[in-house]
């Protein structure tokens, strides 16, 4: 149960929604657990036990409200910004890895053995990673059911259950309804979606309709504003206010369209195989920063003098990262030394030459990124494919033999320290990119890059110094949200022409 008891119930007094995520309520009186915000009267404190994680509610007994649904609140953001052995695995656990590999896969990917990862986990968030898993496919489980027309058979399949029979107990216990009705008490019809049959013509996959909540403030037009400036042709659009990008997924293709509104993400999912929902749901959130704590973030940053009034005109900004490390990395390293309007034409002829084909367009979206693998056959193939200068050239092959041979990990369970020292150890490879990719590839929250001209032109508007000495130390004041502070400085250069503001990070 969560320590702090009296912290946690002037919250659930509050109902404020800043707290949705960080801890569940359950309520011994009635067997159900709770958002902190929930709009149900509230219990007197003998009545009340605090849990960490929906997983470990549901381990105690506990079922899900079906008023608030505080498995589909945003995640607690403790998990983006550690990076301790638990926080690591939650990530990977929301990442669908046990699922995929296993208790064991999970525990080989951080060096842990099963036993002492069960102990870690227990002792941080009161459970185990196979309840954790379990919690996570029941939310899948509750997604599909309510959003598509899969018969129930296939929603069980799809979420990730080995049996239809396990699919059915695990609904009644964490819901107290079987699939049925869980399906008969969920969305409107009209947000229900038919099934695109596979391979049909220009229709290929299956959709899924959802929507992804967030803290607020939320400045998602920034968000994709951001990405809109460095998306890659063939694999990223923007169209107004939408981003669609597609992605390479464990089980197939998948294209994803993401629109920003107010507290919330629309999304409009696209799989070849349904049982990659879960990774693709925790990528989108990665990518786009959903389980932020935004007031801790801008109340930080917002007493800066000089800081304070691009936070004040922009509340809410995330960090971008990405669905890829690996992508993120070779595009780092790519778009050295340019323009961005140079990355993107560089890299999208890249994409064009290496990048499998999707089944069908979807719009401009034509490829996926090409996987290290991949682009080291295009460099044997055509050694001058990539383009760039001969230095840059071993750069990336020596990049992409790391990221294949598993040397290099840049991912959700990446520890840090880890990254910086397998990336700073490749030849032609320096701190600006060892940091960028640590900013974008991990979603670190406090990383800086003092020498980038993007950033130095902000601090001279600013008034500032820019000197990447003084802008380091400058930086200092901004810990533990440099990350933040960055991309507010990346976004406010009124002075400088656009050409000039390309040239920062790729």
């Amino acid at each position: 149960m969560h320590e702090d008891f009296e912290r946690c119930y002037r919250a659930l007094q509050s109902r404020d929604q800043r707290f949705d995520g960080w801890f569940v309520t359950a309520v011994t009186s009635t067997g159900v657990y709770c958002r902190p915000s929930c709009p149900a009267r509230t219990p007197r404190p003998s009545n009340v036990r605090f849990f960490a994680e929906v997983a470990a509610a549901q381990a105690a007994g506990f079922r899900a409200c079906l008023r608030c649904r505080p498995d589909a609140a945003p995640g607690s953001p403790e998990w983006r910004w550690r990076t301790d052995v638990a926080a690591r695995a939650m990530r990977l656990i929301a990442d669908g890895v046990v699922d995929r590999e296993g208790v064991d896969g999970l525990a080989g990917r951080l060096g842990y053995s099963r036993r002492q990862l069960q102990r870690v986990l227990v002792a941080e968030v009161g459970t185990g990673p196979l309840a954790l898993a379990r919690a996570q496919r029941a939310q899948t489980a509750r997604l599909l059911l309510q959003t598509t027309a899969l018969a129930v058979a296939e929603v069980a399949f799809a979420a990730g259950f080995e049996s239809v029979r396990q699919f059915n107990d695990t609904v009644r216990a964490v819901f107290a309804m079987t699939p049925t009705e869980l399906r008969r008490r969920g969305g409107r019809p009209e947000r229900r979606q038919e099934v695109a049959a596979a391979g049909t013509g220009e229709e290929w996959g299956q959709e899924v309709h959802l929507r992804l909540a967030c803290r607020r403030p939320f400045a998602g037009r920034a968000l994709v504003d951001f990405l809109a400036l460095r998306a890659v042709g063939g694999v990223e659009e923007v169209d107004g206010a939408t981003y669609r990008r597609s992605l390479a997924l464990p089980h197939g293709p998948a294209v994803v369209e993401l629109e920003p509104e107010e507290g919330a993400v629309r999304v409009r999912l696209r799989l070849a195989d349904l049982r990659d929902l879960a990774a693709a749901v925790s990528g989108c959130r990665r990518l786009l920063d959903l389980d932020a704590d935004p007031v801790a973030v801008d109340e930080a940053l917002g007493t800066d003098r000089l800081l304070g009034p691009l936070v004040e005109a922009t509340p809410g900004r995330r960090l971008p990262s990405t669905v890829d490390g690996a992508e993120l990395a070779v595009r780092g390293v790519l778009g050295q030394q340019v323009s961005l309007a140079g990355a993107r034409t560089l890299t999208a002829r890249v994409v064009a030459a290496a990048g499998t084909p999707l089944p069908a367009p979807v719009g401009r979206l034509t490829h996926l990124f090409p996987s290290p693998e991949q682009l080291l056959a295009l460099h044997e193939r055509r050694p001058g494919a990539f383009a760039v200068p001969a230095a840059r050239a071993r750069t990336l092959v020596e990049l992409c033999g790391a990221l294949a041979s598993g040397r290099v990990v840049v991912g959700p369970g990446t520890d840090p320290a880890e990254l910086d020292e397998a990336l700073g150890s490749l030849p032609g490879i320096g701190p600006w990119t060892v940091a960028y990719v640590k900013l974008r590839g991990l979603g670190h929250p406090d990383v800086f890059l003092p020498t980038d001209l993007g950033v130095r032109r902000a601090l001279d508007c600013l008034g500032l110094p820019s000197d990447p000495s003084g802008a380091a130390t400058v930086a200092e004041r901004w810990r533990p949200w440099r990350s933040y502070a960055l991309v507010h400085l990346w976004a406010h250069q009124p002075t400088a022409r656009r050409t000039d503001r390309e040239r920062s990070a790729a």
